[in-house]
């Protein structure tokens, strides 16, 4: 798989936790695995469940910094699609030394134009931006 259909796998994974107890996501990630439309091999499956558990390690970190670095908005405001696309970015951006920054925000904007609302990318973009002049 590319790094944007793995990075989009991981989108619909990580976007499960909005909707299932913590304790049932084990059984949701194997049920995502086992019946998934898209061919996802053995590597590209550890992959992925790498960096979601990755991902879930930090997520309280995670939202710290965007309620942190938004104005307005707290990831209880933000649409479930939004706020899960920006969890990834922010990972990306500040945790996985294996994506460059701009890249990080060029492909959530990609996902927020695929899976979001009309203004999902804008605000999407925003949001990462902020941190982008933080780090930068």
């Amino acid at each position: 798989m590319t790094r944007r259909s793995l990075r989009e796998q991981i989108f619909k994974l990580l976007f499960r936790i909005e909707f299932n107890d913590p304790k049932e996501m084990d059984e949701q990630c194997r049920l995502f695995f086992s019946v998934s439309d898209d061919q996802i091999g053995a590597e590209d499956e550890e992959y992925i469940q790498n960096k979601y558990d990755s991902i879930l390690e930090r997520l309280p970190d995670i939202d710290k910094a965007i309620n942190e670095r938004t104005k307005g908005w707290t990831t209880d405001r933000m649409s479930k699609v939004d706020l899960t696309i920006i969890r990834l970015g922010v990972y990306e951006i500040l945790y996985d030394e294996e994506v460059p920054e701009g890249v990080a925000v060029n492909e959530a904007v990609e996902l927020a134009k695929k899976f979001g609302q009309d203004e999902s990318y804008s605000f999407v973009n925003g949001v990462l931006g902020n941190f982008l002049n933080v780090n930068g």
